[in-house]
């Protein structure tokens, strides 16, 4: 900081003196911010895409020491006399590759103004990977465990912690959200961008928060799509998945049960949970297969979270219900199908570091205690799992800095994207985001997406295009309407005439539409 000495006797010493000592030191991350960026073409299926690697340090505390490689990409905008800069991307995780994400959104409005900019976080993919041993499986898969197997689930964590620790311990505590953060001021800079613009996805909200918090100068407009809930870093916002996905169940049990003539699982949302816990304690007695109690709740709650799904799902639970056996399981396969999906979603890439970046509970009782609760209450969706002991509970390594304080101070305003009946990032998270940054929520009614933008929502594309591409907020509080639920009567109704469907196809055709969740 420049410093005037008040001027008495020796004037001309004494200016010489402060001229020396007001001389700005050399700045340590010059040189990463004044880099050259060297464009190629990417390799494989990105090959419409440029790529580039840059470094960044390991420690920005220490920027002289160790370097880390940070992979980018980029898709030019498409009528470059409207561009109007770069927007960074990120699909979420913690852990996700954001190589691919110019090319998922290059048919979109967006980018025709933007040069889109994908890049792989630290400690993922084609960037310094964080690599770590796997640990081995101790806890068999149960969604409603006894007491006597939650130790075998909290030695799983602890090996899985420890595994990791001994394979990445060299960098993991450098692989965090500010880490990540710095990285992408650093890639604003090499690419001679004064701001930057953002569209980030589940975990990658909360790594653009943790950016506008850190570099308001730099950021332009965000949109956080299906938000992390500020105050729920990292535990709470796992268990809050398992709520939502009881949530979407209820909501389906009623749905369903105005449709007893149709479906013959019972009147009221209640009867139909019953129904639903029946086939649970079916399965539990005697799998179909590979389809037990396990997967049936894991089913159920997938199948619930989205709306299309919902007559497939009842469905699933009337042939169950009916007592397939092992050589008709239509439903069976149905159900394995969509048990897959909820698992494919739990965890990935630096998913165990980066969510290790806040204080856990390290008393294994307290985790045995939600334990109990949510097989009982939440067991649909896997939602035991978010109440289990996690790597984070027996934390090897000591995060060099507290995770930040969310501030919206110096740049504009932005949008929210939050569907109601998300599970991955539960409704709340939205509003609380938005409340907490000053920015305007969109909410998608009747929707249980997790990434909504260019996932064929024309209504919230339009708003989020809009916004983007000519600088136009929607509404502070605004609202979408989501997919339709199926075209099934009320009793009561008139009947329409029925369509044969196979299950697995109809399911299969529905989730590799779901935009961004489709290729996650």
């Amino acid at each position: 900081m420049r410093r005037y000495p008040t001027i008495s006797i020796g004037v001309v010493a004494l200016m010489l003196v402060s001229t020396t000592a007001s001389a700005d030191p050399p700045d340590p991350l010059a040189e990463f911010y004044q880099q050259k960026v060297t464009w190629a073409q990417c390799s494989g299926k990105l090959a419409e895409l440029e790529c580039a690697t840059l470094v960044a340090p390991l420690d920005y505390a220490k920027p002289a020491g160790d370097r880390i490689s940070v992979v980018i990409s980029r898709r030019k905008a498409g009528e470059q006399e409207r561009r109007r800069g770069v927007l960074f991307t990120n699909p979420g995780g913690p852990g996700g590759s954001g190589l691919g994400m110019p090319l998922f959104l290059g048919k979109t409005e967006i980018a025709k103004v933007h040069d889109l900019i994908g890049f792989d976080p630290r400690g993922v993919g084609g960037s310094t990977a964080l690599n770590c041993r796997a640990a081995p499986v101790i806890a068999a898969p149960d969604s409603r465990p006894g007491d006597a197997d939650f130790p075998k689930w909290a030695a799983e964590a602890r090996e899985a912690e420890e595994a990791c620790q001994k394979s990445a311990g060299g960098i993991r505590q450098f692989v965090s959200t500010l880490n990540t953060a710095r990285d992408m001021d650093v890639l604003r800079g090499a690419l001679g961008e004064q701001k930057l613009n953002y569209l980030g996805y589940s975990y990658g909200t909360y790594l653009g928060a943790v950016y506008g918090t850190l570099f308001p100068a730099h950021l332009d407009r965000s949109v956080l799509d299906s938000a992390v809930h500020p105050e729920w870093v990292w535990r709470e916002q796992f268990k809050a998945q398992a709520v939502a996905y009881r949530r979407d169940v209820e909501a389906w049990a009623a749905w369903a049960g105005e449709r007893n003539e149709k479906f013959a699982l019972g009147k009221t949302q209640g009867e139909v949970l019953g129904e639903v816990e029946k086939v649970a304690a079916k399965l539990l007695a005697e799998p179909i297969g590979d389809h037990t109690r396990t997967s049936f709740d894991g089913a159920v709650g997938v199948g619930a979270r989205y709306r299309p799904l919902w007559a497939d799902l009842a469905t699933i639970v009337g042939k169950l219900k009916a007592g397939e056996k092992p050589a008709q399981t239509e439903g069976a396969k149905a159900a394995q199908l969509l048990a897959k999906t909820g698992l494919s979603e739990l965890r990935s890439g630096v998913f165990d570091t980066v969510t290790c970046e806040a204080d856990w509970p390290t008393d294994v009782e307290t985790y045995y205690e939600d334990m109990r609760a949510f097989r009982e209450r939440y067991p649909f969706g896997f939602g035991i799992v978010r109440a289990a002991p996690m790597t984070c509970t027996f934390r090897t390594f000591t995060p060099p800095e507290a995770p930040a304080k969310l501030a919206r101070n110096g740049y504009p305003v932005g949008l929210v994207v939050q569907a109601e009946g998300d599970t991955q990032t539960q409704y709340a998270s939205g509003p609380a985001m938005a409340s907490r940054l000053g920015h305007n929520l969109i909410t998608v009614v009747d929707e249980g997406k997790h990434g909504i933008y260019g996932g064929g929502n024309k209504c919230v594309d339009a708003k989020v295009d809009r916004y983007l591409v000519d600088g136009v907020l929607p509404g502070s509080l605004t609202e979408c309407h989501g997919d339709g639920r199926p075209d099934v009567p009320k009793d009561g109704e008139p009947p329409k005439p029925a369509q044969a469907a196979n299950l697995e196809q109809s399911i299969q055709t529905y989730l590799n539409g779901r935009g961004l969740s489709a290729i996650g």
